[in-house]
């Protein structure tokens, strides 16, 4: 770590330790305490749940009650260790978890359409990595603390993001959610950098608050929660416009139509604009670059 800014250095290889108090204090850090907690003789008072240290113990923070606790805990856990990685900006990669990379199985395919139409959109997979291969190499430029490429850390187009990231030899993000069908995270996510939530709320935060591009694969219902909700959060000002690119023309035209929408005068007429169609990992850097007048000479 650099003394002055707290960046990682220029090592290849970062690897995050546990976090060691800071400075004096006369009392005991609470990482003393527990093992001293857990080492008293076993009796009817040590054993019964109320001897138990309350940030220990398991039962009492699962309890409904303790909600606003979770929640700040969940913010705050991404939070330290992001910055204590140096990630100043990232590039989100939304998209579908059903879309296999080519020559891949259509694994979700429920009929004989769905096969064809998830195989063909196979080629989403390739441009997704080939995508992150080119943000990752920009963001070596900064030490990876600019643009570092952040999914949803499960499988389709969010493997993708952090494989191509993988490729060449940088970190990138994944943001796991605990789900009832919900996939391992991806072999590709920096294990440092593997989260795991259990609000959605706060992981559409962690998405949102480095983000200085988001991309946008063919996906379903989780793909277009969070287009909309980055979408409804520019267009109210509650975040500073970036760009949002959405990959596939075809598709995203077939999905939704922003045009209806704005003659229908349920968003205002230059809404639709708020969006870049894309198709291929160039135009997208391409879009980037401009918006943000990286000099890349």
């Amino acid at each position: 770590m650099d003394d002055k800014t707290g960046a990682p250095d220029g090592n290849a290889k970062r690897v995050l330790s546990s976090r060691k108090p800071q400075g004096w204090t006369p009392l005991p850090h609470s990482s003393e305490d527990l093992p001293r907690a857990r080492s008293v003789p076993s009796t009817p008072q040590t054993e019964a749940p109320a001897y138990r240290l309350a940030w220990a113990d398991e039962d009492f923070m699962t309890q409904r009650d303790l909600r606003a606790v979770r929640l700040q805990l969940e913010l705050l856990k991404p939070e330290m260790l992001l910055t204590e990685y140096g990630i100043a900006s990232t590039v989100i990669m939304f998209g579908g978890a059903r879309i296999p990379e080519p020559g891949g199985e259509a694994w979700a395919a429920k009929n004989e359409t769905q096969q064809k139409n998830l195989t063909e959109l196979s080629a989403i997979y390739e441009e997704a990595r080939k995508f992150a291969q080119i943000c990752s190499e920009h963001a070596r430029l900064s030490d990876f603390q600019e643009f570092v490429v952040v999914t949803g850390g499960g499988p389709g187009v969010m493997e993708a993001g952090n494989r191509g990231a993988h490729d060449v030899g940088a970190p990138s993000i994944g943001l796991n959610i605990v789900l009832p069908h919900e996939q391992a995270p991806n072999q590709y996510v920096t294990p440092d950098l593997c989260f795991n939530f259990h609000y959605f709320a706060v992981r559409k935060m962690h998405f949102i608050m480095r983000a200085k591009a988001v991309t946008v694969f063919p996906g379903g219902f989780g793909t277009m929660d969070e287009l909309f909700e980055t979408l409804t959060l520019i267009q109210t000002g509650r975040m500073e416009r970036v760009p949002v690119l959405l990959f596939g023309k075809s598709f995203w035209e077939g999905a939704i139509n922003t045009e209806f929408l704005a003659a229908q005068g349920t968003i205002s007429p230059d809404d639709p604009d708020l969006m870049t169609y894309v198709d291929t990992a160039e135009e997208a850097w391409a879009e980037i670059a401009r918006f943000y007048s990286l000099n890349e000479e």
